[in-house]
């Protein structure tokens, strides 16, 4: 290849100097075929190709190769051909006896040419875009998956970003309801792909079968939904970046923080200060931009949409309500009776008619098992004999005083005592643990070892009264002896020495 100078210096000796295409090419030791071609051209013009490549060895399968490649456009990208696998079926099916080389350059041309040419989009006022995406955290010092919501406002480029433990619906509605909170306003639509937390079936038509969750979110805020086709993500292409952006801007390192209301806080502040930014093609910040969505979004309801799953099922005969793969706890009067369970992102709420019943920290592990042990304090006082071995008891734990209240009633009351010792327990189920244990602490000091004392105690802490314990009613109490006064005594004081 002749370089640029070469072209220059051979056109200006040929054109300004008066030298003939023979001096030419004996002066600068060249072809006098080469000089008229520079003269043809101010820059080398590059090898051209005037005739189709030759492939004597490969002509004959490129129609084969070309029908693979074609199927497999309608199969998943993980389960297409490589070169290599096409490579081996020519050789061990068709009689292929060329290199592996020439297969290959051949499928890198024809994928090349048959790649998709996109559209550059306009972006209006008032729309978003909504994915989840994936990442590593350490939550409570334990490292696991998180899944993150981000839903872009594409014309402004503002972003929300709101990590969860898992991509679920009710998690789904959450994060639309903190997002239109964030930004002050509902988007007029949003566009999704075909997620199954929006989309329960695509019909032949095309139209989607919206879930009933996505429904009730929908006509509570009333936004238009728009999907990509599937398997398309440059559909949603803003969206599809600002997920990838927020897992290598956000949480790069690794976040670490001690509860997921921690980090989303994180998030969220991490979500404004980009807002201070000024993107590439753009003279305005992204603030300044998103006063455009802002006055294009639509108001906010009156309330938020109450974002979680709600199911109809029957409490089991151990008084606990299966959701999700997990057991929960209810009192156990609740048993075998019809309730509803409400799952949220971080509670589970369990009701009977309008009445909650119970309440739990939800569990993203599988087939676990939560309990209230005051939920079964009840059935223990009926059932004594099974106190030790409950299993809703187990690594409940309790101030030391409660250990030394039973042990004293058990001393003195027998079988009667443990029972006894549950009924101070049950106090749980009206008052505080921390007004309950004081009680508890009091009947220690004053002796008073018995439920009706821990009671009164309890009453009188919250009333604010002294405390009358009648021994008649409490015979545990230790007597005091009082002796009746006589004179001869008081005398014996005046006549004694002092030291």
């Amino acid at each position: 290849m002749y370089t640029v100078d070469l072209y220059r210096r051979v056109r200006l000796a040929c054109h300004h100097e008066g030298l003939s295409q023979r001096e030419a090419a004996k002066v600068f030791g060249i072809d006098r075929r080469t000089v008229s071609k520079i003269l043809l051209h101010s820059v080398p013009p590059g090898y051209r190709r005037t005739k189709p490549i030759r492939r004597p060895k490969l002509g004959p399968f490129t129609a084969i190769i070309d029908q693979i490649l074609e199927e497999d456009r309608t199969r998943p990208k993980k389960q297409r051909h490589t070169a290599k696998r096409i490579f081996e079926r020519l050789r061990a099916e068709y009689g292929f006896e060329g290199g592996y080389t020439i297969v290959k350059d051949y499928i890198c041309e024809v994928r090349r040419h048959t790649r998709e040419v996109f559209v550059p989009l306009h972006h209006t006022p008032g729309h978003a875009q909504a994915d989840f995406g994936e990442a590593l955290a350490v939550i409570g010092g334990v490292e696991r998956k998180i899944h993150f919501l981000v839903v872009d406002l594409p014309h402004s480029d503002a972003v929300f970003v709101k990590a969860y433990p898992r991509e679920t619906s009710e998690a789904f509605s959450d994060g639309h309801v903190a997002a239109f909170a964030f930004f002050s306003g509902v988007p007029q639509s949003i566009l999704y792909d075909n997620t199954k937390l929006a989309v329960a079936r695509i019909l032949s038509d095309g139209t989607r079968q919206r879930t009933q969750m996505f429904c009730a979110l929908q006509s509570h805020y009333l936004f238009k939904d728009r999907f990509g086709r599937p398997a398309k993500g440059n559909d949603k292409g803003k969206v599809e970046g600002m997920v990838g952006y927020a897992r290598r801007n956000f949480m790069v390192p690794m976040p670490r923080f001690e509860s997921f209301d921690a980090l989303n806080a994180d998030l969220a502040n991490q979500c404004l200060q980009r807002q201070t930014a000024i993107l590439r093609g753009h003279k305005r910040t992204i603030a300044e931009r998103f006063a455009d969505d802002v006055a294009a979004l639509s108001a906010l309801p009156q309330y938020p949409f109450e974002a979680c799953e709600t199911q109809s099922t029957r409490v089991s005969s151990l008084s606990m309500v299966r959701y999700r793969g997990n057991d929960y706890s209810v009192p156990v009067a609740y048993g075998h009776r019809e309730i509803v369970v409400r799952g949220y992102v971080e509670t589970v709420v369990i009701c009977a008619g309008s009445e909650e019943i119970a309440r739990h920290q939800r569990s993203y592990e599988r087939e676990d098992m939560i309990f209230d042990p005051i939920h079964y304090l009840p059935l223990l006082e009926k059932k004594i004999g099974a106190f030790d071995q409950a299993a809703p008891l187990q690594g409940w734990v309790l101030p030391d005083d409660f250990a030394t209240l039973r042990r004293l009633l058990e001393v003195r009351m027998g079988k009667a005592g443990k029972r006894e010792y549950v009924q101070v327990l049950r106090l749980f189920e009206t008052f505080e643990v921390e007004v309950v244990h004081r009680a508890v602490r009091d009947a220690l000091y004053l002796g008073a070892i018995g439920y009706d004392a821990v009671k009164h105690l309890v009453l009188c802490r919250i009333e604010r009264r002294p405390p009358k314990l009648d021994l008649d009613v409490y015979p545990y109490l230790p007597r005091a002896t009082v002796h009746t006064t006589r004179p001869s005594a008081y005398m014996s004081l005046l006549g004694s020495t002092g030291p």
